[in-house]
């Protein structure tokens, strides 16, 4: 019985130190990226990278008037956005090549972090290394955000003025 009372008040007094780090702020948001296996990334933001989703790279285009294959496609498969069968065939053109090399420059990313992380782990990392290591990695993620990018210039050009009006109403830009 007193074991039951002493593993019970043990229980509740690490809950309540967590409770008051967490509202104290300082618990940390990381905590649940710290039993995956790329401690640097989201299992969300893994998911997303080696499924070569846009995850907000290719913003600045978008909210400038060039549309994403994505979502032109979407939009024309609910019949929202109209295309002739050669726009439709371009588009989906511009958003399979995207998708191939984002998925490609993706799992290179996935894999660079996880070679990071694993040298912090390691606890020997240096400062050359370290730079090297941010160096490749940026570069990967220049490559990555290009191809979203190039995409979204690609479907701009396949789409008439009067359909990038359209998309950017049924987006919710319009008039911004």
């Amino acid at each position: 019985m007193r074991s039951t009372t002493l593993a019970i008040a043990m229980t509740l007094l690490g809950l309540s130190v967590t409770t008051a780090a967490a509202q104290h702020g300082h618990g940390s948001p990381y905590r649940e990226q710290h039993q995956t296996g790329a401690r640097g990334l989201s299992t969300q933001e893994v998911d997303d990278l080696v499924a070569g989703r846009g995850m907000g790279l290719a913003r600045a285009a978008e909210l400038n008037g060039y549309p994403g294959p994505r979502h032109v496609l979407d939009a024309a498969r609910d019949g929202t956005l109209s295309l002739t069968p050669e726009q439709r065939l371009g588009v989906q053109r511009v958003f399979d090549v995207m998708e191939r090399d984002a998925k490609r420059l993706g799992t290179r990313v996935v894999d660079e972090e996880r070679a990071l992380e694993a040298a912090f782990r390691g606890g020997s990392i240096t400062e050359a290394e370290l730079g090297d290591r941010v160096a490749r990695l940026a570069v990967i993620q220049g490559e990555l955000r290009q191809v979203h990018l190039r995409a979204h210039v690609a479907t701009h050009a396949l789409l008439t003025q009067a359909q990038r009006a359209r998309y950017a109403e049924l987006r919710g830009y319009a008039g911004h």
